[in-house]
């Protein structure tokens, strides 16, 4: 009599990749992956992509949110082999490969990649994360747009009883983002706002300062490219403050460290970054900012299946790398690459940035760009190049058409997005700098992405 023939055995699971971050790093990892024999899951405390370069413009009305974020299961929906978690990580056990979560079962890997993003620096500066407007996520951007509005309509309500400064937007940090924002208020209220209003002119009611602690903008960029900048916003009546260190920030102003007080309604902090908290909950030695140190190979020097990239990596020999969208973009893709060599046991390969460059737009028709690190340009050609690069960056067609329908739009009207007052924007706008605060206002200011 013939014997049985051995049952097969079951079958291997392919290994399982997580990605913390469905920012840039984390969903071009998830991309470089999709097709290849693992298994991988993207997490987010969020179910969307959002665009952070152009959180400014929905925050000065140019822009709606939808504009600039796409569902992460849409943006992946090709990809058989990835899928995504919705949860905030709470916990990180290395030594037990696995993620805990807020709520929801752990999460267990082969092999992590950690690209969450950054939060707010705010550098200990007294009241700046209490009364000063972070920009680090889409929520931030959308309260900051209905406060900005509701101090108008507070205006045009009491006018000169709005009090001192009602209308005096400061913003904290010469970099592209504060240079970027001076620019966006810049078109709100001189070409949008002033048509909106019959009892003033918001053109010249509004007042926008912006303040730098170094003796020039736009740090890092060559010296003729930040004196134009300067000379740009100067022209569009931006009072421009270099070696102005802030000292303290107040409910209604802010205190420099020369002593002199200038009183505001709204202070955006656009000086800095440093890593998410959730770097914290990895193991090593942490550098500046709060980033985690990792291998030229961008692997945690504590842990070499845990990779972190972007915001929250310092990397070995090369520290710091800019604080830019394509820095994310290619260490997202290397650490994908370097994550399957992790779970097929090969040699890891060291990461090398490219860089591609720079830019900031100073707002219409002008903008500054240095090409490739060395091909400086400045005025309309760079701010075609400015338009032409985040138009392309853009994540799915749909959100390409609808930037690029709005930026055509604003530019022959001269006019700007629907300015609505979402949420209790409207509430929060139409208080006096000393009254209560609205509840919440703190939570959803300083969130972020992860």
């Amino acid at each position: 009599m013939l014997s049985a023939p051995p049952a097969a055995p079951p079958p291997v699971a392919p290994p399982h990749i997580v990605i913390v971050g469905a920012g840039f790093g984390g969903l071009h990892a998830a991309r470089s992956l999709a097709g290849r024999p693992v298994r991988v899951t993207i997490v987010d405390r969020h179910n969307y992509h959002s665009f952070q370069p152009l959180f400014y413009q929905v925050a000065t009305a140019g822009l709606e949110p939808d504009a600039i974020a796409h569902a992460v299961r849409a943006v992946l929906r090709r990809a058989k082999n990835v899928d995504f978690r919705l949860g905030e990580v709470t916990g990180i056990d290395t030594a037990a490969r696995a993620l805990r979560f807020a709520d929801g079962p752990p999460l267990a890997y082969d092999a992590l990649i950690v690209a969450p993003g950054a939060s707010t620096a705010y550098y200990g500066v007294e009241g700046a994360r209490e009364h000063g407007w972070g920009l680090k996520s889409l929520a931030d951007a959308v309260r900051l747009r209905a406060h900005v509005l509701g101090r108008f309509e507070r205006y045009s309500l009491l006018g000169e009883g709005a009090g001192e400064g009602a209308l005096t937007f400061v913003i904290v940090g010469g970099g592209a983002t504060g240079v970027e924002m001076a620019g966006a208020f810049h078109e709100l209220f001189r070409m949008a706002l002033r048509h909106d209003y019959k009892t003033f002119d918001p053109s010249r009611a509004a007042r926008i300062v912006l303040l730098e602690r170094e003796d020039a903008l736009l740090a890092g960029y060559p010296d003729r490219l930040r004196a134009y900048a300067r000379r740009v916003l100067e022209r569009r009546n931006v009072e421009v403050r270099t070696g102005a260190a802030v000292a303290r920030v107040e409910a209604d102003g802010v205190v420099l460290a020369s002593g002199e007080r200038i009183a505001a309604g709204t202070l955006v902090w656009a000086a800095g970054v440093e890593a998410s908290p959730l770097v914290a909950l990895l193991p090593g030695e942490k550098g500046p900012g709060g980033r985690a140190h990792v291998r030229p190979d961008l692997s945690l020097a504590a842990d070499a299946g845990v990779f972190v990239i972007g915001d929250a990596a310092f990397v070995e020999g090369s520290g710091t790398l800019p604080q830019l969208a394509p820095v994310a973009i290619q260490q997202g893709k290397h650490a994908a690459r370097n994550a399957l060599r992790a779970v097929r046991g090969e040699t890891l390969e060291p990461f090398r940035y490219r860089d591609l460059g720079s830019m900031a737009t100073i707002g219409r028709n002008a903008a500054v760009a240095m090409l490739f690190g060395r091909v400086p340009l400045t005025g309309f050609p760079a701010w075609l190049a400015w338009v032409f690069v985040h138009l392309m960056q853009l994540v799915g067609f749909r959100n390409r058409l609808l930037v690029f329908v709005n930026w055509v739009h604003s530019y022959f009207t001269y006019d700007r997005g629907a300015r609505l007052i979402l949420g209790d924007g409207a509430a929060e706008g139409l208080r006096g700098p000393l009254d209560a605060p609205v509840p919440g206002r703190l939570h959803v200011r300083t969130a972020e992405t992860l």
